[in-house]
């Protein structure tokens, strides 16, 4: 059987956005996505993703749909055009083909199994998906940056927006024992996945719900949600990651406050520069002090202290 093999390079910041629009799309299979080395990288490409469709009577249409999808992320220069080929056969899967990353000094986030770690590394393992992409948005990476210097063992965590489960499988991994919370049951299934690949049932506790008014502010993509949201009463926890949109944590300042302990830790990641100033303010509002931010060109994300009342 021949296939016709999709190929485009992303951006570091589109590349989870290109898997997103494409789990809309019809028989894709053998997602890879591939980290080009610095000194490869053409332009201010970081990814490559390939992926196949099957080559037959439809295939025309499967791809022009493709292109339509992903045309808006071309238009503004995050993606290369969509290169198409027939071929007869697959490339390697996405677990063969997917790269390593080193993030921070201990972690390693990466698909497959075939790889022998140093005594101090900490190993991430997620499966790149059509869901959630390569699970390394900048906004992720930031966020495991600060988790690797903040988090300590024993702490009562929660991570906020699991997503594809990373982040709870880091703090876990650092020692603590996680809730994990998303209001999209998609999010909540590959947390799952995510904790039983990495072996940290034990430690991680997932569930479909969000803090306080989370449960009423509708999905991060729209405001429509399938079903009805659980609010999840929380307190007294040393730690909230909550890697999601700059309005949410807008909405959401008093309930991290109210959740936290006396000296407790929050941090908060998911927006960029042009949200910064009123993510801020509403922090500052409610009592947070900022302790340390990490930035990746306008992505942002900032570890707060929770020690000073209001």
């Amino acid at each position: 059987m021949a296939w016709i093999e999709l190929s485009l390079d992303t951006t570091a910041e589109a590349v989870d956005w290109v898997c997103t629009l494409l789990a809309e799309a019809e028989s894709i299979e053998n997602l890879s996505i591939t980290n080009y080395q610095p000194q490869a990288a053409p332009a201010s490409w970081m990814f490559r993703l390939c992926f196949y469709v099957p080559h037959d009577r439809r295939s025309r249409t499967r791809v022009d749909a493709i292109a339509e999808l992903l045309a808006p992320l071309h238009r503004t220069g995050l993606t290369t055009e969509l290169e198409t080929a027939v071929v007869e056969t697959k490339s390697l899967t996405a677990s063969q083909n997917s790269p390593i990353h080193r993030i921070g000094q201990r972690f390693v986030v990466l698909a497959t199994d075939a790889y022998q770690s140093s005594s101090d590394e900490i190993l991430l393992r997620l499966k790149p998906s059509l869901a959630f992409g390569s699970g390394l948005h900048p906004a992720t990476i930031l966020s495991l940056r600060l988790l690797e210097r903040r988090v300590a063992p024993g702490m009562k965590a929660l991570d906020l927006g699991c997503g594809s489960g990373i982040l709870s499988v880091a703090i876990a991994k650092l020692g603590a024992q996680v809730l994990a919370l998303d209001n999209d049951a998609i999010a909540v299934q590959a947390t799952q996945a995510t904790i039983q690949d990495n072996q940290v049932e034990a430690q991680v506790t997932v569930q479909c719900g969000s803090l306080g008014n989370g449960s009423s502010l509708g999905h991060w993509m729209s405001n429509t949600l399938t079903q009805e949201v659980a609010t999840i009463q929380a307190s007294n926890l040393d730690l909230i990651a909550a890697n999601i949109l700059g309005r949410i944590h807008i909405t959401l300042a008093a309930d991290y406050r109210k959740a936290l302990r006396r000296e407790g830790l929050l941090i908060t990641a998911g927006f960029n520069t042009d949200q910064e100033s009123e993510v801020v303010a509403a922090l500052q509002a409610v009592g947070f002090e900022a302790l340390e931010y990490e930035r990746s060109e306008d992505w942002v994300a900032i570890a707060w202290s929770s020690r000073h009342s209001q």
